[in-house]
């Protein structure tokens, strides 16, 4: 008779290793070796069984605690691995649900105890108040724990019975060729329990749906997109399951004046022909009032002035953004027959020596000649 491998060495896995270790390590060689996955190899299928037999060995701490102190022959006595065994079915749970996308619960296969949903919540918030934060009430629908029965879903001073198909694990073993294989319970959806007497509140659900008020902090420099967790403020959890978070997502209305670009603002600024030809001061407003901003001469529409920290500070950064002018030489409209006059004499003035006074008209009149020959 051929002498079995250790299991550890099967596995891959020191003599210490925790459970988890074993499990994971496990479940790579089953999905590496699985007979599904290998149709033409005899070799994997063997590679296969030898990794199942070691797992569901070093699984059951007992058996474990046997082998670690007589080897093999402290396990073999009515200690056979079969494909029934139950820890090959938890792990090899897990590994179809890997294969074929199903999920799982948290807790193990047994009374399925699942995670509430995660809730998301849309919040519209103008650019002032991202600038510099708030804090806002808002109103969600939840499933929430029935106050009623506290979560069981069965009249107050009645329990849960075992459910009667699946013995109360939550699964049932369904029998695929020679492979052994749980599904959920298809009676009690693999609570393990059945409701006889339903609670008047959940009809037998466990939960009920409420709406609920949280106070949400907005911090200062939030930008389009950015999300706010709320730990624990989700859905309840099934079979008394954790209960799941909340997202605020933030999005920022439009804004009459700027535009935001990460710490930065934007914002477009008119002057008069005069202001643009002779220069001056104008104001310029700003999430924080008002501010003086210097136009030198002779600046031309889309001129960009940039006032130094007059922007956003965004999260997670320690200096603000900047406040980019961008400015727009206004034609002047409804003019007086004198402004006209004016304005006439003007142009009439500077056509003697145009390429001095427009050089940008004068450029593009030698490359428009240079194009039509």
């Amino acid at each position: 008779m051929a002498t079995k491998r250790d299991y550890y060495e099967i596995l891959g896995v020191n003599k210490d290793a925790s459970e988890e270790d074993i499990k994971k390590s496990y479940r790579k060689l089953a999905m590496k070796y699985h007979p599904d996955r290998n149709p033409d190899n005899p070799k994997a299928e063997e590679q296969f069984k030898e990794a199942k037999e070691a797992y569901e060995m070093l699984s059951d701490d007992q058996k474990r605690a046997a082998y670690d102190q007589y080897g093999h022959a402290g396990v073999e006595q009515g200690g056979g691995a079969g494909f029934g065994g139950a820890g090959f079915s938890d792990a090899f749970g897990d590994i179809f649900g890997d294969i074929f996308g199903g999920g799982r619960s948290q807790g193990g296969s047994r009374n399925n105890v699942y995670r509430g949903a995660d809730l998301r919540y849309n919040m519209e918030i103008s650019l002032e108040d991202a600038a510099k934060g708030i804090e806002s009430k808002i109103r969600i629908p939840v499933q929430s724990t029935c106050e009623t029965c506290k979560g069981s879903g069965a009249r107050p001073g009645t329990q849960p019975v075992t459910c009667s198909t699946c013995a109360g694990h939550g699964q049932v073993r369904m029998q695929q060729g020679f492979f052994s294989v749980q599904q959920t319970c298809p009676k009690c959806h693999g609570s393990g329990k059945m409701v006889k007497d339903p609670c008047p509140s959940c009809n037998g659900a466990g939960r009920t749906k409420q709406n609920k008020t949280l106070s949400v902090k907005i911090p200062a420099g939030v930008d389009e997109g950015d999300r706010i967790r709320l730990s624990g403020e989700g859905e309840a959890g099934v079979n008394g399951g954790p209960t799941g978070d909340l997202y605020v997502v933030i999005h920022l209305k439009e804004h009459d004046i700027f535009q935001r670009e990460g710490g930065n603002l934007h914002c477009e600024m008119p002057i008069s022909f005069s202001t643009a030809a002779l220069g001056g001061e104008i104001e310029v407003p700003t999430l924080g009032g008002s501010a003086k901003m210097k136009i030198p001469a002779e600046t031309q529409t889309g001129g960009i002035f940039r006032l130094r920290g007059k922007g956003i500070k965004p999260l997670r950064q320690s200096e603000h953004g900047d406040l980019m002018v961008h400015v727009v030489v206004e034609t002047p409209v409804k003019l007086t027959e004198k402004q006209k006059e004016l304005l006439r004499e003007f142009e009439t003035s500077t056509q003697a020596d145009s390429g001095k006074h427009s050089p940008k008209n004068k450029s593009w009149v030698d490359k428009a000649k240079d194009f039509f020959g």
